[in-house]
């Protein structure tokens, strides 16, 4: 019997009807995550489809049909479709001309299965007819779906050989998908290859690590990649144990997985090291100060210090403190880590602090830095007191005056 797609909100969409119609039912099929999450009834983010069209027919026959488009990944066959509903990229049919671990040469193809033989997964070369909603699957990926098993197509190795990142891309589905015990060849090629981590970009390692961590509890695949290898290649100084007890405690205290935070969790309470980490993964700007204050949290410089290194907290500091100086994010960051209640800071606002420098001039001081002293100390006396009304600020500042 032939198994078909549930109907979902995506496959009704207009818009996607309006898409199949110009490029012809027969020219399209859904494929990936949108196949895959619908058959196991989660919520889908992206819809992709494949097309035995190529890039140039794709294009000619969306303008044709007033359907705006980007040649987002043109040099890999994909045009993404922008639609009033979301974006639906659309990627010609291809097979591997070569590889070397890091990209591949691709060459279109016409033949759905050639196309699901480049894939990595089984349950991500599933195919569903956009009229029949009918699926094609070559490699059992139905199967596999049904047990949660995630298993590469072919030989582990040959696919891992194909595209390095094929091992933390494995690891994530496995936090994601997977059920134990996990799938031997899988995890016997990831350690055996374990070593060809190194010769990837810093940035797509870090990514994939960040996608990782972004899922509901990737504590007990950490600690199995440690256990293979696979996590020592790219992140040596790793403590799962310490991931775990942080999702322990999210869970606890009901706040929302975060990436950053976990990574922080990860690694030893060191500035310095965090520094050298973020560098590596080539976090952005605000992720490395976010996972250098977290990282820092056995130290305690002035909260009004401004360089990643040293805007930590300071042992014991009240929770509200802590997010008035620190921000909101690390200052959560602070308090899960060591273990502290969360709940002062439910439904907390930051307050602005009430009081400008030309208040101060107007009450007689000279502009310049006794104006700035003069506010530092004002604003510290207020938080010290909890944020009091701004009649208070202006009795502080009365008492502060010389």
């Amino acid at each position: 019997m032939t198994a078909t797609l549930p109907p979902a909100d995506w496959t009704i969409r207009d818009d996607i009807a309006a898409l199949i119609a110009a490029l012809g039912s027969a020219n399209t099929r859904y494929v990936g995550g949108a196949v895959r999450d619908t058959l196991l009834g989660i919520p889908v983010k992206d819809v992709d489809i494949a097309t035995p069209l190529v890039p140039d027919e794709v294009i000619a026959r969306l303008n044709a049909a007033g359907i705006r488009n980007v040649p987002t990944g043109i040099e890999h066959g994909t045009i993404t479709a922008v639609l009033p509903f979301g974006p639906v990229e659309i990627t010609t049919l291809r097979h591997d001309v070569s590889t070397d671990g890091r990209r591949a040469t691709v060459a279109f193809a016409s033949d759905w299965q050639d196309d699901a033989a480049r894939r990595d997964f089984t349950i991500n070369a599933l195919y569903a007819d956009p009229a029949t909603l009918a699926i094609s699957d070559y490699f059992g990926g139905l199967d596999d779906l049904a047990i949660r098993k995630v298993r590469f197509i072919g030989d582990a190795r040959s696919r891992i050989r194909e595209d390095h990142l094929r091992i933390l891309r494995y690891f994530r589905f496995q936090a994601r998908f997977g059920s134990q015990p996990a799938d031997p060849e899988a995890e016997e090629s990831c350690a055996e290859l374990a070593a060809t981590l190194k010769g990837l970009s810093r940035e797509r390692i870090g990514m994939e690590v960040l996608n990782l961590l972004a899922l509901s509890d990737p504590a007990p695949t950490v600690k199995r990649m440690a256990e293979l290898g696979v996590l020592g290649q790219v992140l040596p100084e790793a403590d799962p144990l310490a991931l775990a007890a942080l999702v322990a405690a999210e869970l606890r205290e009901d706040i929302a997985p975060d990436p950053i935070r976990r990574l922080a969790s990860l690694l030893p309470a060191d500035a310095d090291l965090a520094l050298k980490v973020a560098g590596r993964f080539r976090l952005s700007g605000a992720q490395k100060k976010r996972l250098v204050v977290a990282a820092a949290r056995s130290q305690m410089p002035s909260p009004h210090r401004h360089a990643y290194r040293v805007q930590v907290p300071r042992a014991g500091e009240e929770p509200r403190t802590l997010a008035y100086y620190l921000g909101m994010e690390s200052a959560l960051d602070h308090l899960l880590l060591t273990g502290a209640d969360t709940s002062p800071l439910t439904d907390w606002e930051i307050p602005r602090f009430p009081l400008k420098g030309g208040q101060i001039v107007a009450r007689g001081v000279q502009a310049g830095p006794e104006v700035a002293r003069i506010l530092r100390a004002v604003e510290d006396r207020w938080v010290a007191e909890g944020f009091p009304t701004k009649a208070r600020v202006a009795e502080i500042l009365g008492e502060l005056l010389p």
